[in-house]
C-alpha cells in the first residue's frame, strides 16, 4: 500500500493558539480551569486536557464564582461574556481571530441597519456566538432552499457573512443563490472562510483523484473535518472520518493500493502518525508527502498569557 499524506493538514493557527492558551492557563493557575464548550472540536484533545484538570462546561452557571474560565476557539456571544462578568470569573479569551473578524463584521452591519444573512450550520458553537452579536439583525441559512424561503424587509440593506469552517463549494452555491435573489447584497471585502479550511479542502480536492480510499482524522462534531470527508465522498471515493486507528478495520481497505490521509484543523498530528503506523503494520505501507500549500500563519496568545508564556519559554 502507498499512503499519500496531504500537506497542509491538521492544526491551524487558531487551534494552535487555543490549545497553547489552555495549556498555559493550566500551568499558570493550576486546575481546575473551566472551558466554555470544547476548546476545539476534537475528542482526543478534549480528553487529554480533561485528564490535566480542564473542566468543559456548556453554561456559565456551571462555573463556580471567581473561577478561571477560558472561552474556546469558536467564540462566544456578548451574553456569555456578561454572564461571566456577573459571576466574577477570571475569563481569558482564546477565540480564533478569524472568528472575531466575523463577529466584528456582524456588529458593523447591524449598527448600519443591515439585515445580515449568516451562512452556517444551525447549533454550531461558532454560529451561536456570531448570532449573539446581533440577534435581531441576523437570519441563518444552511442551503439554497433556505435562501428561497427568506423574507427581508429592506433588500437594499442586506449583507451576508459565513461560518469560517464551511465547505467552500457549499458556501459558494448558497452565495450564488443569494446574489440571484438579492443582486445588491453586500459582503465583507475579504472571504470569511478560514485560510486553513480552504487549504485542506483544496488538498483533498486535488489529491483524492489519484487514490482508492480517503481517511480524514477528526471528530464527528468537527465541521471542517466533516467537509473534508464529504469532499472525498463527492469525488466517489470511500471516505472515513475517524478519531484514530481504533475506528478503522481491515475491510475498509479491501483492494485499496493507494490511500490519502489528511486531518481536520483540530486534529493533532499524533493521531495522524498513529493511523500511519496502523497501516504500515497491517499493509506494509509506504508514505509520500504531497505539499499543496505552505502555511506560516501564527496568532498571538491572549494578552494575559503572553508574559507568562515568555517566562515558560525562558526556562
Amino acid at each position: 500500500m502507498k499512503i499519500i499524506l496531504a500537506a497542509p493538514r491538521g492544526f491551524c493557527a487558531g487551534v494552535n493558539m487555543a490549545i497553547d492558551s489552555l495549556d498555559l492557563t493550566l500551568q499558570k493557575f493550576g486546575p481546575p480551569v473551566y472551558v466554555y464548550h470544547e476548546i476545539v472540536h476534537n475528542q482526543y484533545v478534549v480528553n487529554t486536557f480533561r485528564d490535566k484538570g480542564a473542566v468543559f462546561v456548556n453554561t456559565i452557571d456551571e462555573v463556580p464564582e471567581g473561577s478561571v474560565l477560558l472561552f474556546s476557539a469558536h467564540g462566544v456571544s456578548p451574553q456569555v461574556r456578561e454572564a461571566a462578568r456577573a459571576r466574577n470569573l477570571n475569563a481569558l479569551d482564546a477565540t480564533c481571530p478569524l472568528v472575531t473578524k466575523v463577529h466584528l463584521e456582524a456588529i458593523k452591519y447591524a449598527k448600519a441597519g443591515y439585515t445580515i444573512i449568516l451562512i452556517g450550520h444551525d447549533g454550531h458553537d461558532e454560529v451561536i456566538g456570531t448570532m449573539g452579536e446581533a440577534p435581531e439583525a441576523i437570519l441563518l441559512v444552511e442551503d439554497e432552499e433556505d435562501v428561497d424561503k427568506l423574507e427581508v424587509k429592506d433588500e437594499s440593506k442586506l449583507a451576508y457573512l459565513t461560518q469560517t469552517t464551511l465547505s467552500v463549494d457549499d458556501a459558494n452555491r448558497v452565495i450564488r443563490r443569494l446574489r440571484e435573489r438579492f443582486p445588491h447584497i453586500e459582503s465583507p471585502p475579504k472571504d470569511d472562510i478560514c485560510y486553513a479550511t480552504q487549504n485542506r479542502q483544496e488538498a483533498v480536492r486535488i489529491l483524492s483523484d489519484d487514490v482508492d480510499v480517503v481517511v480524514v482524522l477528526g471528530s464527528q462534531n468537527s465541521s471542517n473535518s466533516q467537509r473534508l470527508r464529504e469532499l472525498a465522498a463527492d469525488d466517489g471515493k470511500p471516505a472515513y472520518l475517524i478519531d484514530g486507528p481504533a475506528d478503522l478495520s481491515i475491510e475498509n481497505f479491501s483492494n485499496a493500493s493507494t490511500v490519502l490521509i489528511t486531518a481536520g484543523a483540530s486534529a493533532p498530528e499524533s493521531v495522524v502518525q498513529a493511523t500511519i503506523d496502523w497501516l504500515v503494520e497491517h499493509f506494509d505501507a509506504t508514505v509520500e508527502v504531497k505539499q499543496i500549500r505552505e502555511e506560516s500563519v501564527q496568532f498571538p496568545l491572549p494578552k494575559p498569557l503572553r508574559a507568562f508564556a515568555a517566562e515558560v519559554r525562558a526556562k
